[in-house]
């Protein structure tokens, strides 16, 4: 008797543990399943991309700037005349402008210049010793190889060069000096020149 007790009891037990497994399966499949915030069942989730790193604005290109220069040439007529031509400038490599163009003016045209028939007077030998760039004047002391050779004709032309690429160059009043000692006589022939430069400086 007490043998089909225990059995009965058995038999309940087994029999409400299948029903709660049951149940527990029936609500796993009713219910939605749990989904983390912001994503959508299926859909994989987009993680947005680092912002880049702004691009750094490209510094402006320096204007290029440009130096007057005197040579000689020949015009459409085929008179002799004084040719300005150009040289480009970078005031963090040449300094001053006046020295540059000064320097460009000694060194002479360049091949393709020259095939144009420009030429210059200006002895290539010329040193510039010194500019003094005072308040109220300039000082230009070259070397006597600027005065010397090539013929009274040339020591006008190169003296004109000289004249007229300085006062392109600058606004102050303008001094030549000629081994340290200002220049009123130059040249063997005594060419004889008023200061501060101009082009009414040269005595003819």
């Amino acid at each position: 008797m007490r043998k089909e007790k225990n059995q009965t009891a058995l038999l309940v037990i087994t029999g409400l543990i299948i029903i709660a497994v049951s149940i527990a399966i029936g609500l796993k499949v009713l219910m939605p399943a749990v989904e983390e915030p912001g994503e959508t069942p299926g859909v994989a989730t987009e993680v947005p991309a680092q912002n880049p790193e702004p691009e750094t604005p490209a510094e402006p290109e320096t204007p290029k700037e440009y130096i007057p220069v005197v040579f000689i040439g020949k015009n459409e007529n085929g008179e002799e005349v004084y040719k300005i031509v150009k040289r480009e400038y970078d005031q963090n490599v040449d300094g001053s402008k006046l020295r540059f163009a000064l320097t460009s003016l000694i060194m002479g045209p360049v091949q393709t210049e020259k095939v144009g028939g420009i030429y210059s007077e200006v002895p290539t030998s010329t040193t510039i010793l010194h500019i003094y760039d005072k308040e109220d004047r300039v000082i230009i002391d070259l070397s006597s190889g600027f005065v010397y050779g090539g013929g009274t004709d040339s020591v006008y032309k190169r003296l004109y060069q000289l004249i007229k690429t300085i006062n392109r160059n600058t606004d102050k009043p303008a001094y030549l000096y000629i081994d340290g000692k200002q220049a009123d006589v130059i040249g063997g022939d005594g060419i004889m020149i008023t200061q501060p430069l101009s082009e009414n400086s040269i005595g003819e």
